[in-house]
Order: structure tokens, then sequence, then C-alpha cells
């Protein structure tokens, strides 16, 4: 029985500005995603426009929630000429302090206010990343569709964004329709074969199904153009591990093991090195 790994990071900056962090998930032999980190999240509730809006239980300090209470204020009070403004300082903070449900749900309070493709991409942005930590199916699903709408709305004004494209495809993935997600990824291969986000999320889907050759190679296509991707080299040495090529997945890791300072992929490392000593 192949053992699970976790493998999460602190992501600290928006999804669109940090590509390849690793996905918040532990990969096993089932293929299935389970966030350790989702388990602490508080519970939501559905705002009147049917977008969820995080409810943190003792999850801010006096100083941040009075920092939230005035920023709020700020946005309702503000008028016409500066309530995008105050809403997305808002999203912002909310950003800054991790809450990434809050952070998607100001972003489109901007977007409905000024819906320039900037803010429609940083509102797609925004509903991936909460996405990305969503435990209960339900929400899951609101979220993911919350995330197509604005990628798909700001893909409408410009189809070259990439990116976006790229994110989008991977809220497929648990739907009915998982396929629709790898055609769109083949799509922005096919326009930019060097695209590292694409690649990278076709790596990440093939490890989900067992294919581990073909991630192994998507991570190999990265790493030609870009050697200096942690992530991907992880992620190959992860790869090479599964596959059983214990010579160069031992070189890989040691390479990461070097160059890497997460500490949860530290961990991730010394896990990995136990199974290739065994």
């Amino acid at each position: 029985m192949k053992k699970s790994i976790f493998l999460s990071c602190v992501l600290a900056v928006a999804l669109v500005g940090t590509l390849f962090s690793l996905p918040k998930v532990v990969v096993n032999t089932k293929g299935k995603e389970v966030d350790k980190e989702r388990s602490q999240t508080a519970a939501t509730s559905t705002t009147s426009d049917s977008s969820p809006e995080i409810k943190h239980e003792a999850a801010l300090s006096a100083d941040q929630q009075a920092t939230i209470d005035q920023l709020k204020t700020s946005f309702a009070n503000a008028g016409e000429k500066e309530k995008a403004a105050a809403g997305l300082k808002l999203s912002d903070k909310f950003v800054e302090l991790q809450k990434f449900d809050s952070a998607a749900f100001y972003a489109e309070k901007v977007a409905l206010l000024s819906p320039s493709i900037e803010n429609l991409v940083r509102t797609g942005d925004r509903y991936y990343e909460a996405y990305g930590f969503a435990v209960d199916e339900k929400k899951a699903k609101v979220l993911g569709n919350k995330t197509r709408e604005y990628y798909q709305k700001a893909l409408d004004q410009n189809p070259g964004l990439l990116a976006a494209k790229a994110n989008m495809a991977m809220t497929y993935v648990n739907t009915e329709n998982p396929m629709q997600g790898i055609l769109m990824l083949r799509e922005v291969i096919d326009t930019d074969p060097t695209n590292e986000l694409a690649l990278f999320n076709l790596g990440i889907l093939s490890m989900r199904s067992n294919q581990y050759s073909k991630a192994a190679d998507r991570f190999r296509q990265i790493l030609t153009n870009n050697p200096a991707n942690s992530k991907a080299k992880f992620y190959l040495g992860l790869s090479l591990v599964e596959l059983g090529d214990k010579e160069q997945a031992g070189k890989v890791l040691a390479e990461v093991k070097k160059e890497e300072k997460d500490p949860v992929i530290q961990q991730a490392i010394t896990e990995l090195e136990g199974r290739l000593n065994n």
C-alpha cells in the first residue's frame, strides 16, 4: 500500500502570482484530494447574491477584526466613485489574512461595480483560490461555478488569457465533465507549448490518475525551459519514486532538498527518502 503524502503550502499572495505553489492536496493511489487545513475552516453562510463569504470562528485577532470592520464600514459608506477602490482594499486585506472566501466575495463586488478585464480576472483568481480550500462538496461546486463565471467573462473579452484558462480548466476536474478541463489545458498547450501552468496542471492530473510516466514527462518539459522550478522538480522526483526509478528519484530529490526552503516539501522529501531506502 503506497503511503499518502501531505502536500501543502501557505499562499501568501494571489494565485495568479504564484503559478506553482503546491496544490493543497494529498496525492494517493485513488487520486483523491484532501486538504488537511480545510478541516479547520469555519462554517460558511450564503449571502443574498449567492456569493459565499466565510464566517471565521476565532480566526482573527482583535486588531485584525478591527481593521476588517473599519474597511467594511468604509466600503459601505463609500460614494459611487470610491466604492470599487474601497472594495478592493477590503478584498486585498482578506487575501493578506488568508481568508480567501471573503477575499473572493469582495473582489466580486468590485467586478460588479467595474467589470474591467483586470477586475474580472482578479475575481476569478480569488474564487479559484477559495475553491482550492473548499471541503464541503456543495461549497466547492458553488466556488467552482463562480471561478468559471468570472474567468469566462474575462476570456470573452480576451481569449488570450492563458493563465485564466488553465486555472479554469482545473475546476472541471471534480465535475461530471472532467474531460472538458483536460481539453482546455490542451488548448493552452496548443497555443503555447511551453506554458508552465498548463504543463504543471496536466502533470498533477496525470498523477491523480496514477499515470506517473506522463506526469514525469510534463514536469521534465517544464524543467527543460525553467530548470529553477523547484516545485516541478519535486513532483518529478515524486513521480519517479512511484515509477520505481530509485536512482533518478534520489538524485532529483537531493537537488530539491538543497534548493527548496518550504518545510512542507522538506518533510515530504524525508518521507520519500524513507521509501527509497526500503
